[in-house]
């Protein structure tokens, strides 16, 4: 079923915030990016973004069993509230570039007219997500890339998720929760089936520890959210509980999820910044990193550049990758082929042969989506 969608409008400079780099720059996978219309599934609705140099356009779809009891007023104004948590839009990020841009310039190249890092990726923020994604988000991030962590967590989604809606031919379900993925030892199955490796049996023991009161009792979803009210070290070490969770994706989650924004994640790419760019002290060929290491490149960039660290240290990163296409979601409209409830006759091509097949327009429509996802 298509819907239109009615848009509104939240006055906010591309400057503040770049749904083009913040959504693609490693933070969040699961944005569908479809013709310039960015798309989400939350708990109980699909959310829509648009943007223009000076607005974001926001809409959403709600899911049809919430559609027949919510008033719209009440949907519009959940989801403009969900837009400003969600993008941490109560922090004024151009103020916090010309600090950052401040504590770089000793540090800038001599070469006259070169751009820093601050003045080329504007827009970049750090989002403030559910943790219970953002815990299972990056457990899949281990040795991977964007482009199949967002395969991973869709896959998650579509197979253990919630049913929302469907928009544009497009199927939306909602992140699964720890319950649903403890349930049993199948989902581990199942996870390794859809390509997830090791890290589903972290999944799906991670996931066991947050609904094994007995075992855990502390480690549950509402200790998990509270963190966000915790000391970074109390939160950090909560984390490490969990299986599939080290240092650099605990301070991921903590960065990312927990409102702890001075947190810096480590990795051999930022100790490579911290040593190519600010002169920390160091080797740029390192390929390990210890934990006195790790810490000391935390409280370096803390240090150079204040409360909100982690957030420049997103800037730093995604300015050294340049590219943050990742290859995903893009669609013009010339591929799209609009919905209609009807067959139609089509050729195919399979190998030397040309042969006739009955098929529906929304059907080749969902599966052109696919591949391009």
């Amino acid at each position: 079923m298509t819907v239109d969608v009615l848009w509104r409008r939240l006055p906010i400079r591309e400057v503040e915030v770049s749904l083009a780099k913040v959504l693609r720059c490693g933070q969040t996978f699961r944005w569908k990016n479809i013709n310039n219309v960015w798309s989400f599934a939350i708990e109980d609705r699909i959310v829509f973004l648009k943007q223009d140099e000076e607005s974001i356009q926001y809409s959403h779809l709600l899911s049809e069993k919430v559609a027949e009891q919510k008033p719209q007023a009440a949907a519009e104004k959940e989801t403009l509230e969900f837009v400003k948590d969600y993008f941490n839009l109560s922090v004024n990020l151009v103020e916090l570039y010309d600090h950052w841009s401040s504590k770089h310039e000793p540090f800038k190249k001599s070469t006259k007219g070169s751009l820093t890092p601050f003045n080329s990726f504007q827009g970049i923020r750090i989002l403030r997500q559910d943790p219970w994604e953002t815990v299972v988000s990056f457990i899949c991030s281990s040795n991977n890339n964007v482009k199949r962590i967002s395969k991973m967590c869709d896959s998650l989604c579509t197979e253990f998720g919630e049913y929302i809606n469907e928009h544009e031919g497009i199927e939306y379900y909602s992140f699964p929760s720890a319950d649903i993925l403890s349930k049993s030892s199948k989902v581990e199955t199942r996870l390794r089936e859809l390509g997830f490796g090791y890290r589903a049996k972290y999944i799906y023991e991670t996931a066991k520890k947050f609904t094994d009161s007995k075992s855990n009792p502390d480690i549950t979803i509402e200790n998990l959210n509270n963190l966000r009210n915790a000391e970074y070290e109390e939160a950090h070490e909560f984390l490490l509980q969990l299986t599939g969770v080290g240092p650099k994706v605990a301070d991921c989650i903590c960065l990312m999820a927990l409102d702890k924004h001075d947190v810096v994640p480590v990795d051999t790419h930022v100790y490579q910044i911290a040593v190519r760019d600010y002169k920390f002290k160091g080797k740029k060929d390192m390929k390990t990193m210890n934990k006195a290491t790790y810490e000391s490149i935390r409280v370096f960039f803390k240090e150079l550049f204040g409360p909100y660290a982690g957030w420049a240290q997103s800037v730093l990163f995604a300015s050294d990758l340049g590219d943050l296409n990742n290859g995903t979601n893009r669609l013009d409209e010339k591929t799209i082929i609009k919905k209609e409830e009807k067959e139609t006759q089509i050729t195919q091509v399979g190998g030397k042969k040309k042969r006739k097949a009955k098929i529906t327009v929304t059907e080749i429509a969902i599966k052109r989506v696919k591949e391009e996802d």
